[in-house]
């Protein structure tokens, strides 16, 4: 009979939760509530700045979190969105909840800064005081960018040079390559100053870009020393490279995939709205040199990668290009350096098996990412940097221009115009599978980080 008793409780057990089991309340500990409203201004004010230099919505919704927590005040509700973070607290019934909502300035990536950022957090947790911590960010927030700015339209000038360098362009395309990206940024830098929309700034850019592509394929065409067997069109892809290596891809797609929605939202509209900025350019630059008799020659096979050694240095100068460029410190270029030449040897490996060129972006991606997420925490490096500056090299700048070269000069065509359309699909196709690689493995590499991270803990007590 006893037995049977038992076995009836264990099924109960199983099925239903004893509410002794549960642990007894905690007394609230009573907090003032203007130290609540300096601590959850304090981390509202990481959060915004974690937005503005890139970081993802939800790194940005755990620091504050995190920051929160380790002054005492928990628990926290955050809501991030594309351009507003609002935190609230609600100490008990009795008392009105805390909420706090706080605007957020246009992203600019700044790696340096978001390092520090990730560092000063990490020394929140570590038991760093309230007035000391509001200190360090105010330092760090008053930071200035790392480089100046004629070293970044340097850095980005190199960026085509890594490009025309992995499509085995000659040394006077790639010497062109370069002073087109230079004037294209410098252009740039002249309309921010000007306050113009950045948009408006991506089409004058590509087509800066575009011009001297024409300008040179017509030299050609006139027999000009050096550039007989020139490929004019590899500017233009280094070109779009340029465009496209600033926007935040890997983002917006950590953002939908993280379940926030909002933010993922306006990231990918922005990067749509940029996107279409360069199509209008280059489209625009087509047209016009296609009225002057200074149009390009189609081709319909993929621009040819140069050797296998010179692909490797392209990506070494991309990718450094790129760190450089986002205001990266050395530690954080020299990583981004080797994952890219990582990322590119996934892909070349992909492709040498026969997989399709989004397929295998998406695996050099995915590599890229996986190792490192499992390398940025233990080089304090944020990983999102790194990331980003390694898959930069498999952006679809040569299918791009393709597709667009194909409708400009289809001349109304069906047959044309289908072939530029599929083109420009193909070329969304790679770009989706770089941020669905890159995020992927983002989301495999954190739980092992996790783990490894645990382990060095517990090992550190034992000892």
């Amino acid at each position: 009979m006893d037995g049977r008793k038992d076995w009836r409780q264990h099924l109960v057990r199983a099925i239903r939760t004893d509410p002794a089991s549960r642990p007894m309340t905690e007394a609230i500990l009573t907090i003032d509530e203007v130290y609540a409203r300096k601590v959850i201004d304090l981390a509202m004010r990481i959060a915004e700045a974690l937005t503005a230099v890139g970081a993802s919505a939800n790194d940005v919704a755990l620091a504050t979190i995190r920051v929160a927590g380790a002054l005492g005040i928990r628990p926290v509700h955050v809501d991030v969105t594309y351009n507003s973070i609002g935190v609230s607290y609600h100490r008990h019934d009795t008392d009105l909840p805390i909420t706090l909502l706080r605007v957020v300035r246009a992203p600019v990536p700044d790696h340096s800064k978001l390092q520090r950022l990730q560092a000063l957090v990490a020394e929140i947790e570590g038991g760093l005081d309230l007035e000391q911590a509001r200190s360090r960010f105010h330092a760090i927030r008053r930071m200035p960018f790392m480089y100046r700015p004629a070293f970044i339209v340097l850095a980005q000038g190199f960026l085509s040079v890594g490009v025309a360098l992995l499509f085995g362009a000659s040394p006077i395309i790639t010497v062109l390559a370069f002073i087109a990206a230079c004037s294209a940024a410098m252009s740039q830098r002249l309309m921010t100053r000007l306050r113009v929309p950045f948009f408006f700034s991506q089409i004058v850019g590509a087509f800066v870009v575009t011009a001297v592509a024409a300008a040179t394929s017509r030299l050609a065409q006139l027999g000009v020393p050096l550039l007989d067997d020139a490929r004019p069109s590899i500017i233009v892809a280094a070109g779009i490279v340029l465009m496209l290596a600033g926007m935040s891809v890997v983002g917006a797609a950590q953002d939908a995939i993280d379940g926030f929605a909002l933010t993922a939202g306006g990231r990918i509209l922005d990067l749509a709205l940029l996107t279409l900025g360069v199509v209008i350019g280059i489209v625009g630059g087509l047209s016009v040199a296609q009225a002057l008799g200074m149009g390009f020659v189609v081709s319909s096979d993929a621009t040819s990668l140069g050797s296998v050694p010179l692909q490797f240095v392209g990506v070494l100068v991309i990718a450094v290009s790129v760190a450089i460029w986002n205001g990266a410190g050395l530690r954080t270029i020299v990583v981004s350096a080797g994952l890219g030449c990582i990322a590119w040897a996934g892909y070349s490996v992909g492709s040498a098996a026969g997989l399709d060129v989004s397929v295998a972006s998406a695996l050099g991606a995915l590599v890229a990412s996986f190792i490192g997420i499992l390398i940025a925490h233990r080089l304090h490096v944020p990983s999102i940097a790194v990331t980003t500056a390694a898959i930069v090299p498999m952006v679809p700048g040569s299918a791009v221009f393709r597709g667009l070269l194909e409708l400009v000069e289809s001349d109304g065509a069906p047959e044309r115009l289908v072939v530029g359309v599929a083109t420009l699909i193909g070329a969304g196709a790679i770009g989706i599978a770089l941020a669905a690689g890159s995020s992927l493995g983002l989301f495999l590499g954190a739980p092992l980080r996790d783990t490894m991270e645990s382990r060095v803990r517990s090992r550190g007590r034992i000892r």
